[in-house]
Parts: C-alpha cells; structure tokens; sequence
C-alpha cells in the first residue's frame, strides 16, 4: 500500500461524509466514479487514496500549467510565511504588482485590474460595472456560461440551472451565438442602456466556435448602439486558446475582460475584472462601491503574479499555441472511424478541444471508460453531448500518446457497449 493510501481515510468514510455533511447526490456521483477521493498531484498527474493515479485532461480549464507548478507553489510559500491576508487598511503591493504583470498582457488599454476569488464573482463585479454606467439591459447568447451567483446565473442562459432560481435579473435578453443579425436585433430595441456579455469560444457552450469576424463584428455592434461589451475569457484566456485571450485572434479590445481559473496557476482561486479607464471609473472613483473581504488577497495574487511570470519565462502561449493543433488532429483521428455514427464531430482551438456525439449517453460511458483506465476529461455543462478536453500546455509526447491509446481503448469499448459499429 501507497503512502497516500495508508495516509488517506477509508474511501467508504468519505463517500458517507460527503452523503451526511456535502450532498446525496454529490456522493451518488462518487460511488458512480469508485467512491475515490484525490489526494495528491503533480504536472499532468492526480493521485487517489487507493494508490492509482490519473491523468488529468480535464480541470475544467484551471490547470494550464499543470498541478502545483514550482514557481507558482514557491511564491504562495513566501506569501505564506510572510503576509497571506491583508488587513486592507494599507495598500497592498502583492495586488499592485499582479494587477501590473496581468495589464502587460490584456488588450491595449484596458489597464485596470479588479481581483475577486472566482469567476463567478468577476461576472457580478461586471453586471454591477455595467449598470453604473446606466446599461441595465443585458445581452448574453445562448448556451453561454458565466457563472451560477444570482447575477451570473442570470447571464448564463439554462433553464436548468435558471428555473428554480426565479426570478432572476431583469431585462435579460438571449440572442444566438455567432449571429451579427440576431444580435443588433437585440441591441436597437436597447440602444445606449444594453451590457452584451459574450465569449470568444463558447466553452460549457461544448467548445461552440464562432465563425471568424464574429468578434469583431459584436464590438462594432456595440459601439453602434453604445452598448457595453464584456467579454468572458474566465475559461478561454490565459492562454488556453493558443493566445493569451481569445479576442487577440481580431485585435478586438472588450470595455470589460473577465480572467479566471488558469491565472490561479492551479494553486490558489483567483479571477479578475479587467477594464478600459473610461469602463472602470466608477469602481476607480469611489474604492468602496465593490468590495470584497478576501479579493485581491496576497496570498491569491502571489499565485496570479507567478503564474503570469512564469508563462512569460516558460513561453506557454506559444507551447499551447504548438500543442493544441496537435493535439486536435491526433483526437479527430483517432475519433474518425466513429464520425457518422457514435461520434458527430471533433473541434476545438488551442487546449479546449470538445468531441460531440450523436447521443448524450456516449458522453457518460466514455467519461466512465476513461476514468477506468486512468483518465479524467469534463463534460459540458451547456451541451449535454459533448465532452471537453482541456489538457496542461505542460503534457510531454509520451503522455500524450497515452491518453491517445487509452482514447481509442475507450472509444471502442464505448462503442460496443452502446451497440454502435463504426460505418463502412
């Protein structure tokens, strides 16, 4: 037996903690996946309390720079043992010098840097941006996803997620993804009051990719009809798409950037409001407007600061930008005995690559194959048929013909449980 596992509680016992204390059906899904508890990580490597470990695709887009990168654990530990929480009386030069090191690489002129702890929370810090600039009516597209706080949730357009919370925000207005037209229709009902809020690639969405221009177009739209544009790049930016945000593919520069889960490094939570002086100056006016007790922690942005540092030294945007074209053609053969049948199509950009099936069910079984042979990857949490690849621009050749071979194990295995044979 592993040190981990002998360390680890009996895997029965947390299934039942989590079955008393979290949730029923959080611990249903545990027993589904073999009642196993993550204990350790490291690179592209998770580690359960039974000794196994599992290569780690998925994340849900955190881990660009795989689990507890060195410079990224090194600077939370000096954080640590110096100053973790500020007493936010004094300014706080962790903050000063995260928000700087993000600004050198957001779109021109959007300089102003707002941390809060999730993305969640840089969604609500941009709806409450917005309506202090009169821009009351919002504009989000359908299958977006921006979070599931009471503002979020109200821009992130599932009825299942959104019914029983009703009612939500008002004057909340859903237009079609990568649709110009649906979206000025939109917008002249609401000229100089709307937010539109929208990604680059539609993540959650199940990797939806616009067609080029669309960015580009929406930022014309919404300086046509004084319109203010969020763009969400919680999941897409920090260089999962092979840039560091999605917009920089058509120099687009949003009023507001939202920036999350990999500029944590993987180690501490961590998003940011990022935003155009003009776009900021209510929040920069008066400090007190929005506020949080933990944003802008030290601890949180030494993590963000070595993050930001240690892409620029170890080039990840370009290793991500290499990566995932590779990556991509690899999936989409090894799933091209399978087109027209099991599997419908493989897309993607960068390190967000989403494999879509003909059947919801495929999404499950193959999660589950994979999982048995040491793999994790996500579902999509707006598009039931797809399944979301998001692997660290850190992989090595030989991981990834692994996690190659175990796909066409699984794949195949899928198949024929499904009774679905490969077309002739």
């Amino acid at each position: 037996m592993s040190a981990e596992a002998a360390a680890a509680p009996e895997r029965t016992d947390v299934v039942d903690l989590y079955l008393k204390h979290i949730g029923s059906g959080r611990a249903v899904m545990g027993r589904v996946m073999g009642s196993m508890a993550e204990v350790r990580s490291e690179g592209v490597w998770i580690h359960a309390d039974d000794g196994r470990r599992f290569l780690d695709f998925g994340g849900y887009g955190v881990f660009i720079l795989g689990h507890r990168h060195p410079a990224v654990v090194e600077a939370v530990h000096r954080q640590i043992d110096t100053h973790p929480l500020a007493s936010r009386v004094f300014l706080e030069p962790v903050a000063a010098r995260a928000a700087q090191a993000l600004a050198a690489h957001t779109p021109p002129g959007v300089d102003y840097v707002h941390f809060v702890n999730s993305g969640a929370e840089a969604t609500e810090a941009a709806l409450k941006l917005a309506r202090a600039h009169g821009r009351t009516s919002v504009i989000t597209t359908r299958r977006g996803f921006h979070g599931k706080t009471l503002g979020a949730l109200s821009v992130t357009a599932n009825d299942t997620y959104q019914t029983p919370f009703q009612p939500l925000l008002p004057d909340v207005t859903q237009v079609a993804y990568d649709d110009p037209a649906d979206l000025e229709q939109a917008l002249a009902a609401r000229r100089d009051r709307a937010c539109v809020i929208v990604e680059p690639v539609q993540g959650e969405g199940g990797v939806r990719i616009p067609r080029p221009g669309y960015l580009s177009q929406v930022r014309a739209l919404c300086d046509a009809y004084g319109a203010l544009l969020v763009v969400d790049e919680i999941q897409t930016g920090m260089g999962r798409l092979g840039t560091w945000w999605g917009v920089d593919t058509e120099d687009v520069r949003p009023d507001v950037l939202l920036a999350g889960k990999g500029l944590s490094g993987g180690i501490v939570p961590i998003a940011a409001m990022a935003a155009t002086a003009d776009a900021y100056a209510p929040f920069s006016r008066d400090p007190y407007l929005h506020t949080s007790t933990f944003g802008a922690s030290p601890i949180a942005c030494a993590a963000a600061l070595a993050t930001v540092r240690a892409m620029e030294e170890e080039g990840t945007v370009a290793r991500a930008a290499e990566l995932g074209p590779r990556v991509l053609a690899a999936v989409r053969e090894v799933c091209a005995p399978y087109e027209g049948g099991l599997v419908r199509e493989v897309r993607g950009r960068g390190l967000l690559i989403g494999i879509e099936f003909a059947e919801e069910q495929a999404v499950g079984e193959l999660l589950l194959e994979l999982i048995a042979r040491g793999v994790l990857v996500n579902h999509s949490l707006n598009s039931t048929r797809v399944l979301r690849l998001t692997p660290p621009a850190v992989v090595e050749d030989a991981e990834l013909d692994l996690f190659l071979t175990t796909l066409t194990d699984a794949l195949h295995s899928t198949a024929d449980r499904m009774s679905v044979r490969p077309p002739r």
